[in-house]
């Protein structure tokens, strides 16, 4: 039913909110009283392209900048190209409107939207800011009796963000593509995420590994009632020296200190023989209480953090179907840095908690959470489910990835609020001696849960597999002081240091927010630009940065360190909520930025005087102890060694191109070999490796010196002819016998009712074409052998309508189920390359992706990304006849 609204007489509201999802339900709780409209999101904003631009600011000197740098950085704001006809609606309606209410997000993008709707639509009736942060029939009921003005400070917060970006991106990227290579981009905040990238990807390449032993006893208690009778103990010291970890090895692979013992394979080996036949003793119990408290509500970020590990969402798709579910009124507003539940949320997740748990898992007053975010933006409330009572999972109606991300937000919320899980924590330490009399310790720990409490409900992931969970448990037997043991087994146990781990989008986001870079809100956006930029690609969950990454962070830690410095990128956060907070006033804050103070070079300056950039040296990267040289081209990274070249392979991750691999690319074949001479042209033929894969060619004659007077044009010079290996050849094997082969193609086959029958080997495969007839082969060999006889019973067979062509190829790999379509989901091979399909949604691998690698997770991934880009299904309506429009009567005056 509608909600009893307050519309009294005649008065009419519009309401204004971003998306129509968001329109339509909230139409649903309004009277008639009401009109709800969407703006589409953002109506205007700075000028994307030259075109934008009015046509009077267009020979200022500032213009290709959307900013006015030399007035105070007036902004100047343009109608978006697609939102005319959108806002030729809006005001429309305003027409019939006695107030306005401008609901859009309660955010500070929110807030400069409505700003924007209320500059463009210039209304002549009371405007009113509605907001709300979550959308049920009681909190817009709320949001219409209370609405506020709008707030100018949230405003100039936001339009500030946005100059500041837009003078970073179209100052600083210009600087890459002279420098680095065309249509590259700079952000304020995408270049210091991509900066994190590389770095970590630096320690990697910088890291040498250490490898250590020690021993790895099993230990029996001899009590046959004992459950468990034995346990698993580590070595931890040998005469009173403890046994060196990969905690006391350097990134340098060597030890920290000298104050412990550095045991190698030979040396443990020894030792444990030593041991053979010795006794064994409990030399202490150690044992102490364990709690565990449950974890706060989500905010933005942990919840993209928690979809990552659990889902296997990315940051940008788990704020797609948050958004969904936000706008569809299933939970509360997404982006927020808020950990803190309403007195009704509290309220109804106790209820849920003690329904489903009993009252013994719910503490007897309600827990209060604070955000330890030190730059907490705007007070919104954490997400959580909507209403004064939380649906479960199975009343929502809800089915794939929203119903996944909305049982986590339940069972996380309703968590929050259940009673720590306690238990004890256990340490053994056991002793002996060695046939040669050292004295020896292992250690052994364990962990049991006598109350599980809130981890009923719910048990966060983690960014290391190998971390146990919180609800994890190590039985150890019960043992005193100085029980006798015997030892069944004795094992060397060797180990490696690891490299940092890479990060994943879980760990980034992680990153950026204990660094206070960027606005939480933001960071699901600014993973997608440098995944799609191709400044970082993904190798399973991992962030891989590309050599093209290395460069342009290169240029811009040499020429323009501030801007990619963390603690400054920080700083600027603090200086927006300054400006929100009425604390510090946005033009000198960009007078700084842009112009510098105090003899601190602003950012004009720098992207001034180029001159020193040595564009070369800036994507030169040395392999240490070699002669070779990395460096980044226009066509991608390639080996460089005293002029002679070779590319590095597309899936290559820089901490694997180490001084070996490059020996080896460089032993490879380089694709240049001579082959033989073409018996009828005489021509040299060779084979080579290109951009787009293996070809061979033929070397032309060198022609004649031209005259300037008389100059051969590009398009009428001899091109010699190439063509691509077939699949089942190789560079190394390929003979010139197949090369001439190839060369032939395309191939003249014969001649049908007076036309030419002809072999090509196109993009999609063999085919062969008759005027504009074709007809696809089944192989690419057939090129050579079908005759006149085989095309003709091709061409009298109706041609194969879409992809059922030929016989479905089996799939190569066969990955289990899709949890969102709920269907077996395989790996098959493409025109364009391997891809992931579950039968309805196909997905391509990304650069970093293997047949032999991918997971199930990572493809339930591409595919919900496939689909959330999928357009949406055309809409069939039957066409009414046209309605003679009556004549429109003059609106009623105002009171």
């Amino acid at each position: 039913m509608p909600a009893n609204n307050g519309s009294t007489g005649g008065t009419r509201r519009l309401v204004i909110v971003e998306s129509p999802a968001k329109a339509k339900t909230i139409k649903g709780y309004l009277g008639a009283g009401y009109m709800v409209e969407s703006s589409i999101g953002h109506i205007r904003d700075l000028p994307e392209r030259a075109d934008d631009i009015p046509e009077k600011y267009k020979g200022e000197p500032w213009a290709r900048l959307g900013v006015n740098v030399e007035h105070e950085f007036e902004p100047l704001y343009v109608v978006n190209p697609d939102k005319r006809s959108q806002v030729s609606k809006l005001k429309q309606l305003l027409k019939d409107a006695d107030e306005l209410y401008l609901a859009t997000d309660e955010d500070r993008e929110g807030e400069a939207i409505a700003w924007h709707l209320r500059e463009v639509l210039k209304p002549k009736v009371p405007v009113h800011r509605m907001v709300f942060h979550e959308i049920t029939p009681q909190a817009i009921r709320d949001a219409v009796a209370n609405p506020r003005d709008l707030n100018l400070r949230l405003v100039d917060a936001q339009e500030t963000r946005r100059i500041l970006d837009r003078l970073y991106g179209y100052e600083v990227s210009p600087v890459l593509w002279k420098k680095v290579k065309p249509r590259l981009s700079a952000g304020r905040v995408q270049s210091v995420a991509t900066r994190l990238v590389v770095e970590r990807e630096r320690e990697r390449m910088a890291f040498t590994s250490a490898h250590y032993w020690d021993l790895q006893a099993l230990f029996d208690t001899g009590k046959a009632e004992e459950r468990p009778r034995d346990f698993t103990a580590t070595l931890t010291s040998v005469d009173g020296k403890r046994v060196a970890q990969g905690r006391d090895f350097a990134t340098t692979g060597l030890l920290k200190t000298n104050d412990v013992l550095h045991l190698s394979e030979a040396a443990a080996g020894e030792l444990a023989g030593r041991l053979q036949g010795s006794s064994f003793a409990v030399k202490s119990v150690e044992r102490k209480p364990y709690t565990r408290k449950p974890y706060a509500p989500f905010r933005t970020t942990t919840l993209q953090q928690e979809a990552s590990r659990k889902l296997g969402f990315s940051a940008k798709y788990t704020m797609q179907v948050a958004q969904r579910l936000y706008e569809n009124g299933f939970i509360t507003y997404m982006r927020t840095d808020s950990i803190t539940l309403s007195e009704t949320a509290v309220a109804a997740a106790r209820s849920q908690a003690i329904k489903l748990y009993g009252s013994a898992y719910v503490p007897d007053k309600p827990r209060v959470y604070t955000s330890k975010v030190k730059s907490a933006q705007e007070a919104h409330e954490a997400i959580r489910p909507s209403g004064e009572e939380f649906r479960t999972p199975g009343e929502t109606g809800l089915n794939g990835d929203q119903f996944r991300l909305y049982e986590l937000i339940w069972q996380r919320t309703v968590s929050s609020q259940m009673k720590d899980a306690v238990g004890e924590s256990v340490t053994v330490k056991v002793r002996g001696a060695s046939a040669t009399g050292e004295d020896v310790e292992f250690s052994a720990s364990g962990r049991t849960i006598t109350f599980y409490g809130f981890l009923k409900a719910y048990v966060e992931g983690a960014d290391d597999p190998s971390t146990d969970r919180d609800d994890s448990e190590k039985r150890l037997p019960n043992l005193t002081e100085g029980d006798a043991l015997s030892v069944s087994r004795l094992d060397v146990a060797g180990h490696s240091t690891k490299p940092p781990a890479r990060y994943t989008e879980a760990s980034l986001v992680k990153e950026m927010e204990d660094r206070e870079i960027g606005r939480p809100s933001t960071y699901a956006s600014i993973i997608g630009t440098i995944l799609d930029r191709g400044y970082v690609f993904k190798k399973g969950t991992a962030l891989v940065p590309s050599f093209l990454a290395f460069a342009v962070v290169n240029l811009l830690e040499q020429h323009f360190g501030n801007l990619v410095d963390y603690d400054f990128t920080a700083e600027m956060e603090k200086v927006l909520d300054d400006i929100a907070n009425d604390r510090a006033e946005r033009v000198p804050e960009l007078q700084r930025f842009y112009y510098g103070e105090d003899g601190d070079e602003g950012l004009k300056e720098m992207v001034t005087d180029l001159g020193d950039i040595d564009a070369k040296e800036i994507s030169s990267f040395p392999i240490k102890g070699t002669d070779i040289v990395i460096r980044v081209g226009r066509y991608g990274p390639y080996l460089d060694r005293g002029g002679a070249r070779v590319n590095v392979p597309e899936d290559t991750t820089p901490d694997e191109l180490t001084a070996e691999k490059a020996e080896e690319l460089f032993s490879r074949p380089t694709g240049d070999r001579e082959m033989g001479t073409d018996p009828v042209t005489g021509h040299m033929i060779v084979a080579k490796d290109g951009r787009f894969g293996p070809y061979v060619t033929e070397i032309l004659p060198t022609q004649e010196e031209e005259t300037p007077k008389r100059r051969t044009k590009k398009a009428d010079a001899a091109k010699p002819r190439t063509s691509s290996l077939f699949k089942s050849m190789s560079l190394d094997t390929v003979t010139l016998e197949d090369a001439l082969k190839l060369l032939s193609i395309p191939r003249v086959v014969g001649e049908l009712e007076g036309e030419e029958v002809v072999a090509y080997n196109g993009k999609f495969g063999p085919y062969l074409k008759k005027a504009t007839e074709t007809r696809s082969l089944a192989a690419e060999e057939e090129l050579f052998t079908v005759t006149i006889e085989q095309a003709k019973e091709l061409f009298s067979q109706p041609k194969p309508r879409g992809r059922g062509r030929a016989a479905a190829a089996p799939p190569l790999r066969e990955l289990g189920e899709d949890p969102n379509s709920k269907k077996p989901v395989v790996v098959k091979e493409g025109r364009f390359g391997p891809y992931v399909t579950d039968g309805e949604t196909n997905a391509s691998l990304r650069k970093g992706d293997t047949v032999e690698e991918i997971t199930i997770e990572r493809a339930a991934e591409l595919l919900a990304e496939r689909r959330e880009r999928a357009p949406a299904p055309k809409k069939t309506t039957t066409r009414k006849a046209p309605v003679k429009k009556a004549p429109a009567k003059k609106p009623a005056a105002k009171s």
